[in-house]
């Protein structure tokens, strides 16, 4: 008989429970219809969602844009504007330093519009962002030296800007393309050479040698190459190897009497020379 009492008990109590569910339920729903926020772009037809966009763009209110970008594309996917507010919507995300996403969208524009006129600007584009991308906001204010980071935006950048070279040999954005290669080939180069003397601080000799011969080598016409020169004649004095030592400050001496031509730090502040004395970049 307890038995039978229990269990009525628990049924009873189960069914209130779930109608108390129920009833939440009911209120939750209730309440977000009426904090549900209407949906201000109704009406609004495809130019005038492009047309306000690009005036979100002019005013520099980047985010605003994409929102309108993203809210164009949804609504109309296959419109005339479609191929342009894909690559607009790019440099909005590059504008507003959402680097990821600008490439993904720069991709899923080269992917979906192969023949488009504006094409090699989405190449130029995805260039652009990688070669920026070291470029954070303390390194606007703090002296630190990029050349000792990792350079792997900065290979992307160049081969980018290599195949919108290859394949757009008449491109408008090709010749910008071309003065940051020559900026990014130096990088590439001076991250080798600081790979080489770091390799001279751990007395690993050899091994300093060869990489500041590899910048030689292949980074020639550089401003990495005196440096490079500097590491390899203190390593093959380190190893003993007077005649390479010899030949190296010959070669040194000869092509450059007076020193780099190009500082390694440029016009370097008096901030620069403190972060490099004390080291925080190695």
């Amino acid at each position: 008989m307890r038995l039978i009492f229990v269990k009525v008990l628990f049924i009873c109590c189960l069914g209130f429970a779930l109608s108390g569910c129920e009833t939440l339920n009911g209120l939750m729903s209730s309440s977000s219809k009426t904090t549900e926020k209407p949906d201000e772009y109704k009406d609004w037809d495809a130019k005038k969602f492009y047309d306000d966009a690009k005036a979100a763009m002019k005013k520099g209110s980047y985010a605003k844009a994409i929102e309108l970008y993203e809210s164009l594309e949804s609504r109309y996917p296959f419109g005339e504007y479609a191929a342009q507010t894909q690559l607009d919507i790019a440099y909005a995300y590059y504008k507003n330093e959402d680097a990821e996403s600008a490439l993904a969208a720069a991709d899923r524009f080269i992917k979906i519009n192969p023949r488009n006129p504006h094409i090699d600007y989405a190449y130029y584009l995805k260039g652009l962002i990688n070669y920026n991308r070291n470029i954070t906001f303390l390194s606007r204010f703090i002296p630190t030296d990029a050349t000792q980071r990792d350079p792997g935006s900065a290979k992307e950048a160049y081969a980018i800007f290599s195949e919108l070279e290859r394949r757009f040999p008449q491109s408008k954005y090709l010749p910008d393309a071309k003065q940051r290669m020559i900026a990014l080939r130096n990088h590439m180069a001076m991250h080798e050479v600081h790979i080489a003397r770091y390799y001279l601080k751990r007395k690993a000799y050899l091994a300093a040698a060869n990489r500041a011969g590899a910048v030689v080598k292949d980074y020639e016409r550089t401003a990495a190459v005196p440096y490079a020169l500097q590491v390899m004649q203190e390593a093959y004095t380190k190893l003993g190897m007077e005649d390479l030592a010899k030949d190296t400050q010959r070669i040194y001496t000869q092509n450059y009497p007076d020193g780099p031509p190009v500082p390694e730090h440029g016009e370097a502040t008096f901030a620069q020379h403190i972060w490099d004395f004390i080291g925080l970049d190695e």
